[in-house]
């Protein structure tokens, strides 16, 4: 198993009773409906919801300077309080692959904005024999839209 033994530990029980493991990732910067439905379709695709968390640095890498908006550990927070999500864990590389290869889901969901043939996990998903399920966009409301809304408010 690896580093993250409270993760590992969660792994074990939901396996023990047979659960199919879903998991998504994002930045989840400044949580939104969008999120929020993103959340609870993927929970819809199975047992428990596992939420990989980019780390600020990783945000920061991907998204530019001023983000994150909010710590990761704020982030985190938030999430962890969501009915739909089972666990959070954060990760520092730009592509959750290896938080993928440590959980090994059945399903491998991320927003209407990509497709599977765009996302680089999209190949170890499949090679571990899981899925990647893609949810429908919801218009209007990237973070990036949102930051822009508000700041138009301003």
């Amino acid at each position: 198993m690896g580093k993250n033994k409270s993760l590992d530990l969660f792994l074990e029980e939901a396996r023990r009773r047979g659960d199919r493991i879903v998991f998504t990732n994002g930045c989840f910067d400044l949580l939104h409906a969008g999120h929020v439905f993103c959340l609870e379709e993927a929970r819809g695709f199975g047992d428990v919801l596992i939420v990989g968390l980019n780390s600020d640095d990783s945000v920061r890498r991907l998204k530019g300077a001023g983000r994150p908006i909010f710590s990761r550990k704020e982030r985190e927070k938030v999430l962890s309080a969501l009915a739909c999500v089972d666990f959070v864990v954060p990760f520092d590389e730009e592509t959750p692959v290896n938080l993928i290869r440590e959980i090994r889901p059945h399903v491998h969901v991320k927003g209407g904005d990509y497709s599977p043939e765009d996302l680089p996990e999209t190949p170890l998903v499949r090679e571990l024999g899981g899925e990647v399920r893609i949810v429908r966009y919801l218009p209007g409301w990237s973070t990036t839209e949102v930051i822009q809304r508000i700041k138009e408010s301003l």
